[in-house]
């Protein structure tokens, strides 16, 4: 059984994810995810990686910019470490967000990897 190794991107991620099989699993973790943080993203399983990519990344910019407390929100209902997001700087929205998308697809594709497993 190969053990859990964290992506160091989101298109290594996406292609593991791909790989493994998981990639539907992937949008659904982070379809129900969003729709309990009331923050839906509705992603269809036709969600190519890019375009998953893309739309992750839009919606956490509109929330860090728009919608603050439900960005938050949303960190902790995915269980992102706190620690890791604080580590990340601020200054450019745009990269911020994007770091926060990885973030959030790293954690969900954690729990969609372990619940394959165990």
């Amino acid at each position: 059984m190969s053990s859990f190794i964290a992506p160091i991107s989101t298109d290594s991620l996406l292609s593991e994810a791909e790989k493994e099989n998981l990639y539907l699993k992937l949008i659904e973790q982070l379809n129900k995810d969003f729709n309990f943080a009331n923050e839906a993203i509705d992603l269809p399983k036709s969600t190519t990686p890019q375009e998953l990519k893309v739309q992750l990344h839009e919606k956490i910019y509109r929330l860090i910019q728009y919608k603050f407390a439900e960005y938050l929100n949303l960190l902790y209902i995915v269980d992102v470490p706190e620690d890791q997001v604080k580590k990340l700087d601020g200054s450019d929205i745009m990269e911020l967000s994007e770091q926060v998308a990885f973030l959030v697809l790293k954690r969900e594709w954690m729990k969609v990897w372990f619940r394959n497993r165990y």
